[in-house]
């Protein structure tokens, strides 16, 4: 808000804040607002996020999901999700203020049925196997700790199939664009006229073609979304170990490696950054800010995320997220992975990313 002189009499100071204040009123009927009064708050000095940090026992979580399935399948759901939102933004199914996350189930013999819209999807795979999800014509089963994309505007269904020995349920992590979507008022979406799509590539067909450092030398690849759609966790982590036993691990992030685009060395998607990250056991970073809110999901150890000064026990299949620019602090009883992903392709491309990694 805009001072007043100080040197002004308190009956002077009286009488303009009543001017102003009849100015306001009689200018609200016209949808104008005085940018003087608005100011601070929109250019704030740092990040003012109404988010705040929270975590997700998955323990606490997994009894409702299989409640869930007593009360709606997949088919009439289409998508049987829990949605995690943060408490602080109530009734906008979000976990920050561009992203979306919740808890897939899908049961042995379900079929989640096809469909396609323009907002970008990962699935992070937390609890158990035998599952699968087609895009665009390929399949792929799910395992823990694979992370999988469904690019924007692509079919997509999902399936458990029981009849070839897979037996259980299978929950996975749903990180969408959704709410960014929603701010440019862009979404679209359409169901399939089948149930599941037919399988044309057989599996791992785009991992053989972009997953080893090459590509076809005639492949035109026009989408900005990674042309692998699926990072096997095996592969992934084996990467992590090696690092583990070759270098030693960075203060604030311990062995903390981005997945990638192969044709771009850029992000998988647009909109989402994914990330896997090795703690050792013991580990005690320094404080690390970034202004891109990230949401975190455990795959292995225990410990303690520390997030503006709350402290977090977390444990295996737990989520949790970061708000923009939260201080943050992760301790590691044990050895530790942490998935995570945030928006952070979106806010280099357009300049306004910042992280800030403190010494002490």
């Amino acid at each position: 808000m805009q001072e007043i002189a100080p040197s002004s009499s308190p009956s002077t100071l009286t009488a303009a804040h009543d001017r102003r204040r009849r100015y306001y009123q009689r200018i609200k009927p016209l949808h104008l607002k005085p940018l003087w009064e608005e100011l601070h708050a929109l250019v704030p000095n740092e990040p003012r996020t109404p988010c705040v940090p929270a975590l997700w026992c998955y323990a606490d979580i997994r009894p409702k999901l299989m409640e869930s399935a007593e009360l709606i399948s997949a088919e009439e759901a289409v998508r049987r999700v829990l949605i995690l939102e943060n408490p602080a933004l109530p009734g906008s199914s979000s976990i920050t203020q561009s992203l979306y996350a919740g808890l897939q189930l899908i049961m042995p013999g379900e079929i989640a049925p096809s469909h396609r819209h323009v907002q970008s999807a990962l699935r992070f795979i937390v609890d158990g196997r035998g599952a699968y999800t087609t895009v665009s014509g390929e399949r792929t089963t799910m395992a823990p700790g694979d992370f999988i994309i469904t690019p924007s505007w692509t079919w997509h269904d999902h399936g458990h199939a029981a009849d070839e020995g897979a037996s259980g349920p299978v929950v996975w992590l749903d990180g969408l664009d959704i709410p960014m979507v929603r701010f440019f008022d862009a979404g679209f979406a359409e169901n399939d006229t089948a149930r599941a799509q037919h399988v044309t590539r057989p599996e791992g067909h785009s991992y053989a073609r972009f997953g080893y450092n090459m590509a076809p030398v005639r492949h035109d690849h026009a989408s900005g979304t990674s042309p692998i759609f699926s990072y096997p966790y095996a592969r992934s982590r084996e990467a992590l170990a090696r690092l583990q036993r070759d270098e030693p691990a960075d203060p604030w992030l311990g062995w903390k490696l981005r997945y990638l685009n192969p044709l771009t060395g850029g992000a998988p998607m647009p909109t989402m950054a994914t990330f896997l990250q090795l703690l050792p056991a013991g580990f005690n970073s320094r404080i690390h800010h970034a202004t891109d809110g990230t949401v975190y999901c455990v795959v292995e150890g225990r410990g303690t995320a520390d997030i503006g000064g709350q402290p977090f026990r977390f444990q295996p299949q737990d989520i949790f997220v970061v708000p923009s620019w939260a201080p943050l602090r992760l301790l590691a009883d044990e050895d530790t992975v942490l998935f995570s992903y945030s928006d952070r392709p979106v806010q280099q491309a357009i300049g306004i990313h910042r992280e800030a990694f403190l010494s002490a």
